[in-house]
């Protein structure tokens, strides 16, 4: 059932990387406890968006708290009680003013691990404005480092600073500290800031500044597209392959696969050739179609794949044998990752439940007069 197996999280629903991170840990095969506002369950569906389809949402237990309502609050904090994690994604201050403080949690729960997903902290000059994806990532450095030459920067989705910034290390902040707190008995606040994530995600790019090998003019470096050998290139059919062969083994066999024999290409680590070898290069590759090319190359070491969109990837041969990507009720969806060889982790589950809220509290330990009572007073 997962490695996560027996690992109990209560979820604050909220927007950004905070739904992303809980879905990490359910995918794993921890129980996540998904509290919505009650407020926010009645809004029509058409409101943003089909929950039905929030991938985001999946496998969890879900439940709507009035939390206006010191009994909602009191049922929060019995569930905290029997939780071994928690995580919530509001500005500094919500939990606080609803009740639900860590110093609260951690009166019911001394073991709880409190995790706080924001863009900007906990603290620091911006931990109160308000900001998305690009500006946590512009202010990391990452932003401006991502583009074409003499282009602006470009965004890139919002897979660094949410995803990988914020979900990613949420997720690897809360399993730390539930690993400590097995050792010392006692809980603590993972302070998870996306623009922080989003630094660390650019330790690599540091490392080569520091070494001077990294200019601050984009486009013009081995990862970001100066190179001619790591970029992507436009194929006769408009369609684009990848190309990556860096090691010099690599780079000679996609010479030779592609029928490369111009010696200016033998030049592969001059800098100063390289604007010329990309406008030839971009030349030769559009000679082909995309599938062409992969035909010669896709698989072998000269390191080419095509680019392919959000249709074509699910259905690539490599994703199909590895399953990577799978359906749920006829929604494809990423299959859940890593990959485990003894805990495998349970088939996700739609992101709708139809299970009751009187079943779920009692499943966490909530006795039948306390359910009667929270239903009676509108609290759930």
């Amino acid at each position: 059932m997962g490695p996560l197996h027996g690992i109990k999280v209560v979820e604050f629903a909220a927007l950004g990387p905070a739904p992303m991170g809980a879905m990490l840990l359910a995918d794993l095969g921890a129980t996540v406890l998904r509290i919505e506002r009650k407020s926010a369950a009645t809004r029509p569906t058409a409101d943003l968006f089909d929950p039905g389809l929030d991938i985001l949402n999946r496998s969890r237990q879900v439940i709507a708290l009035d939390l206006k309502n010191p009994e909602g609050i009191a049922a929060a904090l019995q569930l905290v009680a029997g939780a071994d994690a928690l995580i919530e994604g509001f500005r500094p201050g919500v939990m606080e003013r609803l009740g639900l403080s860590p110093e609260a949690c951690f009166a019911r729960n001394r073991r709880l691990v409190y995790g706080r997903m924001t863009g900007w902290g906990q603290t620091g000059t911006l931990s109160q404005a308000a900001g998305h994806d690009i500006n946590y990532l512009s202010l990391s450095g990452a932003l401006h480092a991502i583009g074409e030459k003499e282009g602006k920067p470009v965004v890139p989705l919002n897979l660094v600073a949410d995803c990988g910034g914020g979900a990613m290390f949420l997720a690897l902040g809360v399993l730390a500290a539930l690993l400590e707190a097995r050792t010392s008995g006692q809980g603590q606040v993972v302070d998870a800031a996306m623009t922080d994530g989003s630094a660390t995600l650019m330790t690599m790019m540091y490392t080569l500044k520091a070494m001077g090998q990294w200019s601050q003019e984009r486009g013009s470096n081995l990862l970001d597209g100066g190179a001619p050998f790591y970029d992507t290139y436009r194929c006769r059919d408009g369609k684009y392959i990848a190309i990556g062969p860096i090691e010099p083994q690599f780079y000679a066999l996609f010479l030779e696969k592609a029928g490369i024999v111009d010696p200016a290409f033998k030049s592969q680590w001059d800098r100063a050739q390289w604007p010329a070898l990309k406008e030839k290069l971009r030349a030769i590759l559009m000679e082909k179609n995309r599938d062409e090319w992969c035909a010669l190359m896709e698989g072998t070491d000269a390191c080419v794949t095509p680019v392919l969109d959000m249709d074509e990837a699910p259905q690539h041969p490599h994703n199909l044998s590895r399953k990577t990507f799978i359906e749920v009720d006829g929604v494809v969806q990423p299959a859940p990752a890593p990959r485990f060889s003894r805990t495998v982790p349970a088939r996700p589950t739609p992101p709708t439940t139809s299970v009751a809220p009187a079943n779920i509290l009692k499943e966490w330990g909530f006795d039948a007069k306390t359910i009667a009572h929270l239903e009676g007073c509108g609290a759930i």
